[in-house]
């Protein structure tokens, strides 16, 4: 498995766990990151969605699926960009910002994978 696809697989394995977090104890989570709790459905979709997309991560990592990797990459640094934005006009608190940092450095490292690769 080349580095960039190995960048992909350890994501998959950090979106499974998030997506049970999510969807067995969302509190704990909503918690750490000074958010309010929650007895609504929605965070238990979103539990839902992160582990699909755990499983396009998983697959493509196995697949070598290298074409779409840049994609991936750009997607979890967006992911900061948006927590950045939802700070600011005070949809969240800034907590939020750390989660979003934990997708950035793992799309980040994606893309120096890849640059190493020469792809």
């Amino acid at each position: 498995m080349s580095n960039s696809s190995k960048t992909i697989y350890y994501f998959s394995f950090y979106l499974f766990v998030l997506s049970l977090v999510l969807i067995l104890v969302p509190n704990f989570l909503l918690k750490t990151f000074m958010l309010p709790p929650t007895e609504e459905v929605w965070i238990r979709v979103v539990g839902m969605l992160v582990f699909f997309l755990g499983v396009l991560y998983y697959f493509s990592a196995k697949q070598e699926l290298h074409g779409i990797y840049k994609y991936m990459a750009y997607n979890r640094i967006g992911v900061l960009i948006f927590f950045i934005v939802f700070v600011a006009i005070g949809w969240s608190l800034w907590p939020l910002i750390l989660f979003g940092l934990i997708d950035a450095a793992a799309g980040f490292w994606t893309l120096l994978a890849l640059k190493e690769e020469g792809r």
